[in-house]
């Protein structure tokens, strides 16, 4: 055992928010004024929460259902947020489209669907490089909205503490919409019912997507003339929604961070799920030992690299009583890699008798560059990943329990493919990423048909499905 391991075992006998301080650390900004952080970081420990302990807990406890089969997980939205693109019509829009996706979702897997946004904290981004060139001049990477800005000049590129406040903020308002939406009325089943069968007239694939929809409206007819409407039911006209996103500035959760009254726990008040990306996964890094000490339910990301001999270290740090719920693997292998290098991961920890959530994030490893060095995506990789995932669990055993893409409400073209047919020459008429492509509401759509007619055929390892 290395010194390094052993005084950082030693560490993590007391943990405190802070105490992620004294571990090693990657993808952190250098602020030129540290004093400037500390104090905006101070602000921030006083601001109100955004989510809330007894939230968290709920939704722990719906991702202990998707462990054993009981649910299917959703969880989507934008690559990274934008402070410019903080507007009540793209959250709302963003919202609408995961709630059309999950009324599909739901049909094809015939479990509860688990809504989860990629929305109100994405604004921090992992990169690959600390630095970028472009014809010939080098400068600090975009990091995200809180930490940096985009626009290719040494002056946006300067870590500005200032934008922590600023994402704070925009958060606030954007969880004030979510929670408006999803209890005012405007998730009705009905309505989003409605919302789908707008998308299957205008899809080239109508015919193949109309026998679904049909048999959504017969259900849903038929609970109304059994008396299940929105004024017997209020179940139908709200939803729960949930968000999440990348715990990686530090400095920024630790002081969202707040023990629960109920409960005398830790929780990352941030967001009711965090992850650790794919990058800051190390075992005796900063991001592991922060994430160890929070209540929340936390997903890791778990790619080609990931050894077993990692993982089961980072199982055995980061919830070492197997709570149910606690831990979402979340598989990012690409879609010609899936196959070779998911089984193995699975058996492992199929094999320590652990209570994990599944989830496939069928996108990083599906990035590509076109001929003139634009990012893109394939709907078609995007797709056979997922598939990869489910015929994994099909020949190993054990349940799928969700899906994880970058996607938005608006119609964007940056991933080409689907029904739309976008080709590579297509993606400069709406490419407004800040960072990877997404899929934009008819892409997202159609996978949710897509994967509900995959779903609908694995139905015997659906617990309740038909056989």
């Amino acid at each position: 055992m290395s010194a390094t391991h052993m005084k950082n075992s030693s560490a993590r006998q007391n943990w405190t928010p802070g105490s992620w301080r004294s571990f090693p650390i990657r993808q952190v900004p250098t602020y030129p004024d540290p004093a400037a952080v500390e104090a905006v970081e101070e602000r921030l420990r006083r601001y109100p929460p955004l989510v809330f302990a007894g939230e968290a807990r709920r939704l722990k406890s719906h991702l202990a259902q998707a462990a054993r089969g009981g649910a299917f997980v959703l969880q989507g939205g934008a690559c990274a947020e934008s402070f410019s693109e903080f507007t009540a019509d793209i959250v709302r829009d963003t919202f609408r489209v995961l709630l059309q996706m999950a009324v599909v979702l739901t049909f094809g897997a015939k479990v509860p669907v688990i809504k989860l946004g990629r929305m109100a904290g994405q604004y921090a981004k992992p990169r690959s490089s600390d630095t970028e060139t472009r014809d010939g001049v080098t400068l600090p990477s975009y990091r995200g909205d809180n930490i940096n800005g985009a626009a290719f000049t040494a002056e946006s590129r300067v870590p500005d503490p200032l934008r922590m406040e600023t994402g704070y903020f925009q958060s606030a308002g954007t969880m004030n919409l979510l929670r408006a939406f999803a209890g005012g009325g405007y998730a009705n089943l009905h309505e989003v019912h409605r919302w789908n069968l707008g998308f299957v007239e205008r899809s080239a694939m109508a015919q193949r997507y109309g026998l679904l929809a049909e048999r959504i409206g017969e259900t849903l007819d038929f609970m109304a003339a059994c008396g299940l409407t929105t004024a017997s039911t209020p179940q139908l006209d709200e939803t729960e929604f949930y968000t999440s996103h990348e715990a990686l500035l530090l400095g920024y959760e630790q002081a969202m961070t707040r023990i629960d009254s109920t409960s005398g726990e830790w929780y990352d008040c941030s967001a009711h799920f965090v992850w650790i990306g794919d990058r800051t996964r190390q075992p005796d890094g900063a991001h592991v030992e922060f994430l160890r000490g929070v209540r929340n339910p936390i997903g890791i990301k778990v790619g080609p690299t990931t050894t077993i001999e990692d993982l089961e270290r980072l199982l055995d740090i980061l919830n070492p009583t197997d709570e149910a719920g606690r831990i979402s693997l979340i598989s990012r292998m690409g879609a010609t890699k899936v196959r070779d290098h998911l089984p193995q991961l699975l058996r492992k920890v199929q094999g320590t008798g652990r209570t994990v959530t599944w989830l496939c994030d069928p996108m990083h490893g599906n990035t590509s560059s076109t001929t003139n060095g634009v990012k893109t995506r394939s709907f078609d990789a995007i797709l056979a990943e997922v598939k990869g995932f489910f015929d994994v669990f099909e020949a190993e055993g054990g349940f799928p329990g969700g899906v994880h893409f970058e996607m938005t409400g608006q119609n964007v073209t940056e991933c080409i493919g689907g029904a739309q047919c976008l080709t590579e020459d297509d993606l400069g008429e709406r490419y407004e990423t800040f960072c990877d492509p997404r899929l934009n509401a008819e892409q997202s759509l159609e996978m949710a048909f897509r994967l509900a007619e995959e779903l609908k055929t694995r139905k015997h390892h659906v617990p309740g499905g038909e056989k």
